[in-house]
């Protein structure tokens, strides 16, 4: 069996075409090909609420060729979801009923909650102590989703609309970190120890410049030691210098501010980094769709 996810956020758009496994009615998938296009749709929709004629031809295209490889891998079911840049932007349904027409792919524009809950899905596939606390931190281009579990139960899940993208174009607003540290220290008061779960592009990033090794947490301490030593080179040398992809180079530094500041409103000292996101989430909700009875 053979599944695909197309996440379409505010930095990339990415194509995971997974192959799901049955081992004696517990289902679990491998990666197979991932595939990422670094858009950017969110400096369009955060700032104009208007994605150009240029990137919504760049998304069509892109849709298109995603189409083509799913067709090519033989792909069971797949999946698209776009997120908060296309739900800002006013021209969205227009955009969706063009890659429909041109691109024979059904793309669906899915509010904060369900993309929290698609994440949240995810975590079936990492390897942690269900009877631990833990906090699930995604930050995204134009939305933070949030979802807390306690013994393997959820607790409270909310999307926000804080991202790397969005204050990088002066886009986010006071009193939406105000509701995101309200829902953190309500939610996370009754628990005496939480752990963080960190998800997305950035906090990988900043897992493996970490050094720590794989499978074990990362410290507070250490992710505000990799803000600074970030912050203390310019745009230019973090690409030059440190070697970081020129759309990853800009957006890490609002990706640490924003794990750093949930985990010190949530008194969270480590936090685990596994390779999972929104793709491996809509992977997840595929199998359970069309596998568990």
């Amino acid at each position: 069996m053979r599944y695909a996810a197309i996440d379409t956020g505010s930095n990339a758009v990415r194509l995971l075409i997974a192959d799901v496994t049955d081992n004696d009615g517990t289902y679990t998938f491998k990666k197979n090909t991932l595939i990422r296009v670094p858009l950017r749709l969110g400096d369009d929709a955060f700032l104009e609420q208007h994605i150009s004629d240029r990137k919504a031809n760049d998304l069509v295209k892109t849709m298109a060729a995603f189409k083509n490889l799913m067709d090519v891998y033989k792909v069971n079911d797949y999946m698209a979801c776009a997120t908060s840049a296309m739900r800002e932007a006013k021209n969205g349904p227009e955009i969706i009923k063009r890659i429909k027409e041109e691109a024979n792919l059904d793309l669906e524009i899915i509010h904060g909650e369900r993309e929290a809950g698609i994440i949240y899905a995810s975590h079936t596939g990492i390897d942690l102590d269900e009877s631990k606390n833990y906090l699930y931190i995604d930050v995204g281009g134009g939305s933070t989703e949030l979802t807390l579990f306690s013994d393997g139960e959820l607790v409270a899940s909310q999307s926000f609309n804080i991202g790397t993208i969005r204050i990088l174009d002066n886009q986010d607003k006071d009193e939406t970190w105000k509701e995101m540290q309200d829902f953190v220290r309500k939610h996370t008061k009754a628990f005496k120890d939480i752990y963080g779960v960190g998800t997305g592009g950035n906090i990988n990033k900043l897992f493996k410049l970490s050094n720590e090794k794989d499978g074990e947490p990362m410290s507070y301490s250490k992710l505000k030691s990799l803000y600074s030593y970030l912050s203390s080179y310019s745009l230019k040398d973090r690409i030059n210098v440190l070697k970081l992809n020129q759309d990853r180079a800009d957006v890490i530094i609002p990706a640490c501010e924003i794990y750093t500041t949930v985990m010190k409103w949530a008194n969270i000292k480590q936090i685990y980094v596994p390779s999972v996101g929104m793709a491996d989430g809509i992977i997840q909700t595929l199998i359970e769709k069309n596998l568990i009875k």
